[in-house]
């Protein structure tokens, strides 16, 4: 093989916060593998923006934090899950900064500020708006630090390995089109998020759902599938990426302006732009439906801020923005909603155990129930670090101490070879089903036609001999995974809007969804 070791004691697929925080902890206890399926930067960590949230400060309390986290999860939050955030977070950022995490300070004091459906100004930033990235910097630069932790770029997991129920390793697939096998005592998977899924989205590429759709097909249980949260506020441009806009610019005082230059959040929400991500998302939608444009946008509008305050909080934002030539502190900057964040995924404990032995799982391909049906805004990176750290406590903990099972034989190679072009089409034709159907605003019958549509899509799903090819498959099942439970779920319910169902059903509905197999439940 490559440079992949044939075995190891601990493998951890994805290099974001969850997953080099698990390693960190994991490193006294055995060799770990830590596996990036392209550069470690290609991550939803180090393009977060806005900042980590955590009552640190002397105006703050644990249990404000707790409440807004249950406010904003909409009755579906794990309240244990919740507390264990809130509770284990402030030593996991102060161990942050012993590692040499540069936080933005106001002198010698930690310097905070405030965004959305928070009580408190109690989110963390570095760099103003290049939060992710350092803490990102820091932890890989500590996970250098331990020899028994070895980080792989360009490493391609393909499924896992499955014998007598228990997980023993993972298929690879190498950028020559060779098919591998690493044999492991124990897998954390802590391979972020989905939002390829979607059109529009503010997702880096890796972000394919991968490692749901791997542990979905070791039949594991999945959880909470239908609540994808959509950023409200992402650069519009027919020509450029849809970069988030942080939510930490509405923190800092910016309005949301429709075309006709009205501020409209007041009529949607008393906290008006301080409203939880799901509302604003859902007002900007209902501004460019009466808008009747053709191509219908709305506004962020930060011209009334002060200018050199705006530059030196959100220099990154400046920055990009300057690229497109749109000047933040003098334009407005033309937005529309793009996906953003999954609450669901593979289910766990609080422990990251998932339901297939010796498989754990963190940060946003997880599912403990701690954000509800809509993430906090700014809990994100925090759940990464609290819960990688404690799937890697437990996973250490539980080390079998039989020796991992040796290599299988690699498989016949087949060529990665160029761009397959009916691949592309095919994912396209998957985030186009996603944005129209399975969206921001749903009804019964566009999730019924994306279910039917999802299904003659599957044949053109490419055998997997590809990155790419596997990446549309993941994609294609992630799909169908998100289409059922939201057409399961008959109510409105934080990120989850049904129009032919707008109301709350708790009697049927202040469960979770769970997905395994063929079958869905409520529990």
């Amino acid at each position: 093989m490559r440079g992949v070791p044939a075995e190891t004691d601990f493998l951890v697929i994805g290099a974001g916060v969850a997953g080099l925080r698990a390693a960190i902890e994991l490193a006294a206890a055995g060799r770990v593998v830590v596996l990036a399926k392209r550069e470690v930067a290609d991550s939803a960590t180090h393009l977060a923006q806005g900042g980590i949230a955590a009552a640190l400060s002397d105006e703050d309390e644990i249990s404000l934090h707790l409440q807004d986290t249950l406010n904003a999860g909409d009755g579906l939050c794990n309240v244990e899950a919740a507390k264990v955030l809130v509770e284990e977070g402030p030593e996991r950022i102060e161990e942050l900064i012993q590692w040499g995490t540069e936080f933005d300070r106001q002198g010698t004091k930690l310097a905070f500020t405030r965004e959305g459906a928070h009580s408190r100004s109690r989110i963390l930033h570095a760099h103003g708006d290049s939060t992710g990235r350092e803490i990102l910097r820091a932890l890989y630069a500590k996970a250098k630090t331990l020899k028994n932790i070895s980080v792989l770029e360009f490493e391609f997991s393909t499924d896992l390995d499955v014998s007598d129920g228990d997980v023993s390793g993972i298929h690879l697939l190498s950028e020559q089109g060779d098919h591998e096998h690493m044999s492991a005592c124990a897998v954390l998977l802590a391979t972020g998020g989905l939002g390829q899924l979607y059109r529009n989205t503010t997702n880096p590429a890796v972000a394919t759902g991968d490692g749901v759709a791997m542990a979905f097909r070791a039949g594991a249980e999945l959880s909470d599938m239908e609540f994808v949260q959509f950023h409200p506020t992402a650069l519009y441009l027919k020509k450029a990426p849809r970069f988030l806009l942080s939510e930490a610019l509405r923190g800092e005082g910016a309005y949301l302006r429709n075309l006709e230059m009205h501020r409209f959040m007041s009529k949607y929400h008393p906290m008006g732009e301080l409203a939880p991500r799901d509302v604003v998302a859902r007002a900007i939608v209902h501004e460019l439906e009466v808008s009747r444009a053709k191509d219908p946008m709305v506004y962020l509008d930060l011209t009334h801020l002060h200018a050199e305050h705006v530059k030196k909080r959100f220099p990154r934002i400046y920055a990009t923005c300057m690229e497109y030539n749109i000047d933040i502190t003098t334009d407005l900057i033309p937005i529309r909603p793009a996906a953003h964040y999954a609450m669901g995924g593979v289910r766990t404990d609080l422990n990251g155990r998932t339901t297939v032995r010796g498989l754990y799982a963190a940060g946003e391909a997880a599912a403990t129930g701690v954000h509800g049906a809509n993430r906090l805004a700014s809990n994100s990176l925090l759940e990464g670090l609290v819960f990688g750290a404690r799937a890697g406590k437990t996973m250490r903990d539980e080390l079998r101490h039989s020796p991992a099972r040796p290599a299988k034989n690699q498989h016949a190679a087949f060529s990665n070879g160029p761009v397959d072009t009916g691949t592309e089409e095919t994912i396209g034709q998957i985030q186009d089903v996603m944005w129209q159907d399975v969206g921001i605003v749903r009804n019964g019958a566009d999730l019924k036609r994306a279910l039917q549509q999802l299904e003659q899509i599957a044949p053109r799903i490419a055998r997997p001999h590809t990155r790419r090819a596997c990446e549309a498959q993941n994609l294609h099942l992630t799909a169908r995974l998100v289409a059922r439970s939201a057409a399961a779920r008959e109510e409105s319910r934080g990120a989850h809007y049904r129009i032919d169902f707008p109301a709350h059903n708790d009697a049927r509905f202040l469960k979770h969804s769970i997905i395994q197999g063929d079958s869905i439940r409520f529990a």
